[in-house]
């Protein structure tokens, strides 16, 4: 097929185009949000092609895949079509809702002309979805090629945009565990956040974005990894740390819970109980150890890109077919 999909969450787009089918990436000149084209922090096939707006008045498409609400009209500029009108479309929701939850309704509720596709259960939930047909496809992640070695008495954490989100992202938690050890921050616009929470840069280290496969051989040597949102969808760098064998401590929030066996780590919404796990599992590597080689089966088993792809495929023949 030939799929119509923005580059707009890197890793979750990273999944979806190692799939068998043709996927045009819009891009411009700026580059900018709905023109980012192909990623340049991680290799992605060649079936994952450019295409300006332009180009795309031409081309037969198969599907659009729409990920903002603004992308349908982008879409029938573009295209000259109107998604769910003139060719299928499928609408992804990546996030949790935002506003009077759990009163949110989802932009696209109550439509007959698409289909809502969720990357969790929990957002599924969550939002007022209306009359709009709606299913759950969970993430799959292309699996890292490093393996724990938990060899530094380090946690790691990987977060976007710290500062800005603050509470959101549990950014004010983290001096917390920095009692414990010493952090390595890694993500998008973490400079400075040592400074903003008052610690010594020797107590929490900022990296920032760096490549995807470098940040893999960071998080790999770091003893346990942290996941301390209070709100947000499933992360990919949760997923990619328990594929990697990292045991995890996290907050017992949104679909976390679903997504973290009991014996992969510690899951709770006590702070007592996850700044002990972090003291635990720095003194006793074995223990790190054990609870990281569950976590990667567990991430495997549920979250691995055959099956993510799989799951897909299934979609789109089914949306596309019922359309034709």
């Amino acid at each position: 097929m030939n799929i119509l999909v923005w580059h707009v969450h890197g890793s979750w787009t990273t999944s979806f185009v190692h799939g068998k089918h043709r996927y045009l990436i819009p891009v411009t000149p700026d580059r900018g949000p709905y023109g980012l084209g192909r990623a340049r922090t991680y290799p992605w096939p060649d079936n994952a092609i450019e295409t300006t707006p332009e180009q795309l008045r031409h081309e037969h498409i198969d599907v659009v895949l729409l990920q903002r609400p603004e992308e349908l009209d982008l879409a029938e500029q573009w295209l000259a079509r109107r998604p769910g009108r003139d060719l299928p479309a499928i609408y992804v929701e990546h996030n949790t809702p935002k506003g009077d939850v759990p009163h949110t309704r989802h932009p696209m509720a109550d439509r007959d002309d698409l289909l809502l596709t969720h990357v969790t259960h929990f957002n599924e939930l969550f939002y007022d979805n209306g009359g709009t047909r709606t299913t759950v496809i969970e993430h799959g992640v292309v699996p890292p090629t490093t393996e724990w070695t938990g060899q530094l008495d380090r946690l790691a954490v990987v977060t976007n945009e710290p500062i800005r989100r603050w509470r959101v992202t549990g950014t004010d938690l983290l001096t917390r565990f920095a009692q414990i050890a010493p952090l390595d921050v890694y993500g998008m616009k973490v400079t400075g956040l040592a400074d903003h929470l008052g610690l010594p840069t020797d107590r929490l280290t900022s990296h920032d974005d760096l490549p995807q496969h470098r940040m893999h051989t960071e998080l790999a040597q770091r003893r346990a990894y942290l996941h301390l949102c209070r709100w947000t969808s499933l992360g990919l760098s949760l997923i990619e740390a328990m594929h990697i064998g990292m045991p995890v401590i996290a907050l017992a929030t949104t679909e976390a819970v679903e997504a973290i066996p009991p014996d992969a780590g510690v899951i709770s919404t006590r702070m007592d109980v996850l700044v002990d796990a972090a003291r635990r599992f720095v003194a006793e590597p074995a223990e790190a150890r054990r609870a990281g080689e569950r976590a990667r089966v567990a991430a495997r088993g549920r979250y691995g890109l055959d099956r993510f792809l799989a799951d897909w495929d299934r979609l789109l023949e089914e949306e596309v077919c019922a359309s034709r």
